[in-house]
């Protein structure tokens, strides 16, 4: 009596077929389009030139809102105090100053002998909001009748801007240079901060 015919040769054929099957299905699956019901690969998106567009982080930045036009020069500009006017004690400088103590000294010093300079140098920190309207705000918040301070502001000592503005025209003014170009070279140097005091126009 002969032996039965073995019964693996059959299974062998269904899982090559199988194997096949399998093969060929994942050669045909789409591989940068997108599926019906699914969602795009994460990879840049071409343009109708045929050319990847630029991811988010690498995008030109967007253009800076169109500042509003200053107002006009004050009818009574505040006096400029007498080289000898008596000033308040400076505020106490914290230990978490930006800038050295000297020249955050030398801000105050020069915008209370100074208010011709930098009551028409804007800012550029968001000061506006508390009323500034100008650099000269950030470290006088009132004067007396003949110009000189009555209180600081202590807004100036722990702000880096504030501080630099006024250490910029400073310098412009030491060169001897007239407000009106004082100010055309801060708003110039700072044009990149989308914020800026209504700061009034220099006298002519």
């Amino acid at each position: 009596m002969s032996a039965p015919a073995p019964s693996g040769p059959p299974w062998i054929l269904i899982v090559g077929v199988l194997a096949v099957t399998a093969i060929i299905a994942l050669a045909l699956l789409p591989t940068g389009e997108t599926r019906e019901g699914g969602a795009a690969p994460p990879t840049a998106v071409a343009d109708a030139g045929g050319t990847a567009s630029e991811p988010d982080g690498n995008a030109e930045p967007a253009e800076l809102p169109e500042r509003a036009a200053a107002p006009p020069a004050p009818a009574n500009p505040t006096p400029v105090p007498s080289a000898d006017a008596a000033m308040p004690p400076l505020p106490l400088v914290s230990n978490m100053v930006p800038r050295s103590p000297e020249l955050i000294r030398e801000a105050y010093t020069f915008a209370a002998q100074n208010p011709d300079v930098l009551e028409y140098v804007p800012c550029f920190c968001g000061c506006e909001t508390a009323g500034h309207r100008g650099n000269a705000d950030c470290f006088v918040e009132s004067r007396n009748t003949d110009g000189s301070v009555q209180t600081w502001d202590t807004h100036g000592m722990a702000c880096t801007i504030c501080i630099d503005v006024a250490r910029d025209a400073m310098q412009l003014h030491a060169s001897g240079a007239s407000v009106q170009d004082i100010r055309a070279s801060v708003e110039s140097k700072y044009a990149q901060y989308p914020r800026q005091t209504p700061t009034p126009t220099p006298p002519h």
